[in-house]
């Protein structure tokens, strides 16, 4: 009867110990998907101020159909989710990369590209 409980509660400490580390990994992939999200959402509304600006004539302070001469507004170059900087920028094309702020496990920065043209963007996860 000594044995049979004994290997009951080794049993049980085992199948907690199981619950316990899938729970970790769980939250942990959630944040770092939160994270990314997060940061996409920010590029998503960069994306829009500059297709506004290639939109806008240049007597509104826009490009006239042209991305050239537009940047990242002060106040969202540094975000509480993230910093953003434009890798490249042309008549027809601005490219943005958003870099996450924060870290869970020490090698899962995120980072996000974002491609912009005159009526579309396009997202690439980089990690």
């Amino acid at each position: 009867m000594g044995q049979q409980q004994l290997l009951l509660i080794i049993l049980g400490l085992i199948v907690v110990g199981i619950a316990i580390y899938m729970g970790i990994s769980l939250f942990r992939a959630n944040a770092i998907e939160a994270k990314r999200n997060n940061v996409t959402n920010e590029l998503v509304n960069l994306a829009a101020m500059a297709q506004q600006y290639y939109m806008k004539p240049v007597s509104l302070g826009g490009g006239a159909r042209s991305f050239e001469g537009w940047k990242i507004p002060e106040g969202l170059k540094i975000t509480a989710n993230g910093s953003y900087r434009i890798e490249t920028i042309g008549q027809d094309s601005v490219v943005i990369i958003g870099t996450g702020n924060e870290v869970v496990t020490g090698n899962d920065s995120v980072k996000v590209k974002i491609s912009v043209g005159a009526t579309n963007y396009r997202t690439v996860i980089i990690n």
